[in-house]
């Protein structure tokens, strides 16, 4: 992919981010509408700051600090950490942990031989999912439980805990997750938030994910690479022997919880650039993350279109000089024709009944 990377140029780029989002778009949630909007607030934002090209200021209303744009953490920490303290606030919980005896927690010889098949399956389905920009490990998840329950012999013993049912979709969850690191590495696009903010986190140290990263940062990837298999064994190393552990900590109330993930907030808003307007975007931003959660607007789209939205104007205005001002390009290269198709494609989907009616069983099985 990486070698395929390096024969894209602007336009083909431009096609790949809009269908990326597109697909985020189509499969996220309920309302295509209210994740369009979504997707559309957070291209604006990335607008905001310095003209790449002209260095004229675009948006700023006059105020020094967004100059350079808004930053990464304070949109993140507001948008995903503020906001669901204020939701969690509303919320009237009883704490209550179920007491009982852990055992058993390995699988027998008749598990291995049930799940065998799901695991293989999953692993398969997890992974190319994952892959695609815009899926994301959950959807793996569904489209697993769902191959699993119409091949089955005894689909009624779905939901009743068939290890078949269990294995395959917490297979695909992990196969996704780690498959999503493909079109980071290769072409520089997130296929999901986590892997947004991965890469957030990459471009504030100055490293920049696409082709040439193998060759730039080998160091970085093969340890991110390492890291997979060691994260995978540490995960058994710490979850079976320390489960009594980790109940524990849902014993910690509320009223000492919250306050610690807002100070928490407070600190990584503030420490990147020691600078108080970014704890003030912060604090904004957690307001703005709280009304959307209130009506049930998808904060994926909007974050991935923050975090595109640089690449997408680039490409598209690179594009252009190419051609001299001529659409045309995008007609012409094949690539990026057949990614601005399946995008146009899937956002009229609801003037196409085929097209909405499978949309709509998917929400279903999701559900």
């Amino acid at each position: 992919m990486a070698k395929v990377a390096r024969e894209f140029g602007a336009p083909e780029y431009f096609g790949l981010v809009c269908l990326g989002l597109t697909l985020l778009i189509y499969l996220g949630g309920s309302s295509i509408l209210k994740s369009l909007i979504s997707a559309v607030v957070g291209l604006s934002l990335s607008f905001i700051g310095q003209d790449i090209f002209t260095g004229e200021d675009r948006f700023t209303l006059g105020i020094m600090e967004l100059k350079d744009g808004i930053g990464l953490v304070p949109i993140f920490m507001g948008f995903f950490g503020v906001s669901e303290v204020l939701i969690n606030l509303e919320k009237t919980v009883t704490q209550e942990v179920y007491k009982t005896k852990i055992q058993d927690l390995l699988p027998t010889l008749k598990d291995w031989k049930d799940s065998i098949g799901a695991i293989l399956r999953g692993t398969l389905i997890g992974f190319f999912l994952g892959v695609i920009p815009g899926g994301s490990a959950m959807i793996a998840s569904f489209a697993s439980y769902a191959v699993e329950k119409k091949i089955s012999k005894h689909p009624e013993r779905f939901g009743t805990g068939a290890i078949e049912g269990v294995a395959g979709p917490e297979t695909a969850n992990n196969a996704g997750a780690q498959g999503a690191f493909i079109p980071l590495f290769a072409l520089g696009i997130p296929s999901n938030v986590t892997i947004a903010l991965l890469l957030g986190a990459l471009m504030l140290h100055g490293i920049r994910p696409g082709p040439l990263m193998m060759e730039q940062h080998s160091n970085i990837f093969w340890g991110i690479v390492t890291s997979m298999y060691i994260g995978n064994a540490m995960l058994l190393v710490f979850n079976l022997p320390l489960i009594g552990l980790w109940v524990q900590i849902l014993r910690v109330p509320y009223k000492i919880l919250f306050p610690l993930i807002l100070l928490f907030c407070l600190i990584g808003a503030y420490s990147v650039d020691y600078s108080v307007f970014d704890v003030v975007m912060m604090i904004i931003f957690g307001m703005i993350g709280y009304v959307f959660r209130k009506l049930e607007f998808e904060g994926a789209p909007m974050v991935l279109a923050f975090i595109l939205g640089a690449m997408l104007e680039n490409a598209f205005r690179q594009s252009l000089i190419i051609s001299q001002g001529s659409f045309s390009i995008f007609i012409y290269r094949p690539i990026a024709a057949g990614c601005l198709i399946v995008t146009a494609t899937l956002l009229l989907s609801n003037f196409f009944p085929f097209l909405k009616k499978k949309r709509d069983i998917l929400e279903k099985e999701a559900v």
